[in-house]
């Protein structure tokens, strides 16, 4: 498996492994969170994107600079390959590459008791970030204005070398 930057022609494919990503969802009672829309790709192109590629993409993550942080924006694995530790590869490349642009750490926010969400980046060395900067803040806001309730919601973060 290689990790390396999507390519701009692998972008519509990157949005049919999310939807597939997405499936767990339905069987967890979440169905509106299954059939929510991938990215689009007009983001996918404004954001920093890797595959994990074997040969093709069967993994993807994409990450902003925010608040001194690298927010991971969205991870997806193809189920078909999921729980081979390529999401973890996928989050340890973006660290390296964060680290090496003077950024802290990683942020990103997920479904707070879902077992392959909270729980499974909790187990990577992720924390709960319990006073939001400005841009968490935001994002926070915009994922409720999509209908995501906060209460279902965490913000978590993970520091090199410390574990929070």
């Amino acid at each position: 498996m290689e990790i390396r930057p999507a390519r701009p022609e692998e972008l519509p494919a990157l949005q049919a492994i999310e939807v597939a990503s997405g499936e767990p969802f339905r069987e967890f009672g979440m169905p509106d969170i299954a059939d929510d829309d991938p990215m689009p790709l007009d983001a996918l192109r404004h954001l920093h994107v890797w595959v994990a590629a074997h040969p093709q993409p069967i993994a993807w993550v994409a990450v902003e600079p925010v608040d001194g942080y690298a927010h991971v924006e969205q991870i997806s694995v193809d189920p078909a390959f999921a729980r081979r530790g390529i999401g973890a590869a996928l989050l340890d490349h973006v660290e390296r590459w964060a680290t090496a642009r003077g950024l802290h750490g990683l942020t990103l926010t997920t479904f707070r008791d879902i077992p392959w969400n909270g729980p499974y980046y909790e187990r990577l060395g992720f924390r709960e970030v319990t006073a939001l900067t400005p841009g968490l803040e935001r994002i926070m806001n915009a994922e409720a204005e999509r209908g995501l309730d906060r209460a279902d919601r965490v913000c978590l973060r993970r520091v090199p070398g410390t574990g929070v």
